[in-house]
């Protein structure tokens, strides 16, 4: 068995939503619950509905790796750094991160199982090694799993909030002040299935932000997610009224326009899972 995976649940959360914060899919974790690998409080939950309480203590005990049936493909990706448990790549922009329905190659997995000698299996097959995700047109640094061992170790990390990561937004128009947060609760959009919404009944995100360099109607930001919700800074930058240029999801009409989504992951801090040491890594903008 590969290492388990322990979470904290929140007040009336779903379990499989519970378990998809260690960026698992919410179907594999669906999956997980129903195959009787996921306790709650100790015993033994099967259904991924189950509602939790403040505080309760979510343990998966993640199966050995599936067999791996992506293909290896020579597709150019960065690699700043690797040893034996971990690598750290750059992701270009285009670039979708794992198969899905639509993508089933040219993603990050298939760049990786090009260029690196093992991935670990806890994220199933479709997403091996895969801790966390940057969306296809996002640009960045991206932390990947050699082992399971490193792989439950970094997913804790990352539930627990103890990564830290920073983007460079390029966003529309002037802000008023230097600084500012923005923390809005984020849920599917009700109305469009495909895109994430603000909404009050959604799970708790918090975005900080701080003025890089401002231009005649644009401003260049320095964005750090202590939540990591599916497309947050997006979905923030849009609801305070400078959504991030090139966005064709979120952005508005009137907006400077841009060649691709002006977005980038430029650093990313977390504790190595082996020597425990704090690294930090970072990949300036590209060129485009």
């Amino acid at each position: 068995m590969a290492a388990d995976i322990q979470v904290s649940g929140e007040a009336g959360e779903r379990l499989d939503v519970a378990l998809s914060r260690a960026d698992i899919s919410r179907s594999r974790a669906a999956s997980l619950i129903r195959d009787g690998l996921v306790s709650v409080n100790g015993r033994t939950e099967t259904k991924p509905a189950f509602k939790l309480n403040a505080g309760d203590v979510v343990r998966c005990q993640m199966p050995d790796a599936e067999p791996d049936e992506n293909e290896p493909q020579d597709l150019p990706i960065e690699i700043l750094y690797q040893d034996e448990d971990i690598a750290v790549v750059v992701k270009p922009c285009g670039m979708v991160t794992h198969p899905a329905p639509g993508n089933p190659d040219g993603t990050l997995v298939n760049a990786l199982l090009y260029h690196l000698d093992h991935l670990s299996g806890i994220g199933g097959e479709a997403r091996p090694g895969i801790i966390h995700r940057l969306d296809k047109d996002t640009s960045g640094v991206m932390l990947i799993a050699k082992n399971d061992a490193a792989h439950a170790f970094l997913s804790q990390e990352l539930a627990d909030r103890h990564m830290e990561k920073h983007y460079h937004a390029m966003v529309a128009g002037r802000m008023k002040e230097q600084s500012g947060t923005v923390e809005k609760p984020i849920a599917r959009s009700k109305t469009d299935r495909k895109k994430m919404a603000i909404d009050p009944d959604g799970r708790y995100a918090l975005t900080e932000w701080k003025v890089l360099k401002e231009y005649p109607d644009c401003t260049l930001l320095d964005v750090h997610i202590v939540t990591g919700r599916t497309h947050q800074i997006r979905v923030h930058m849009r609801s305070i009224g400078h959504p991030v240029l090139g966005d064709v999801i979120y952005g508005t009409k009137g907006d400077p326009s841009a060649k691709r989504l002006m977005l980038h992951a430029y650093s990313l801090s977390f504790t190595h899972p082996g020597t425990g040491e704090r690294m930090t890594f970072e990949a300036p903008c590209p060129f485009d």
